[in-house]
């Protein structure tokens, strides 16, 4: 399984993106906002890719894989 090692939300607001922010200059879409706020990891390769572009971070930092229980 599958599931955030952060806050995504939180991590974004940190390096100046508000949730008003991503949907204004379109970067995320509210659907993806909505996944993000109740910790559903099925967005899709290009929001993570956004996300990871304005974290500068790595998928791994975000993500990570537990078995399931």
């Amino acid at each position: 399984m599958i599931r955030y090692k952060v806050d995504v939300i939180q991590k974004l607001k940190e390096a100046g993106y508000s949730t008003y922010r991503l949907q204004k200059e379109k970067l995320l879409a509210t659907t993806t906002l909505v996944k993000l706020r109740n910790g559903n990891t099925t967005i899709t390769v290009e929001s993570l890719n956004a996300i990871c572009d304005m974290l500068h971070c790595q998928p791994g930092d975000i993500l990570e894989w537990y078995p399931k229980e």
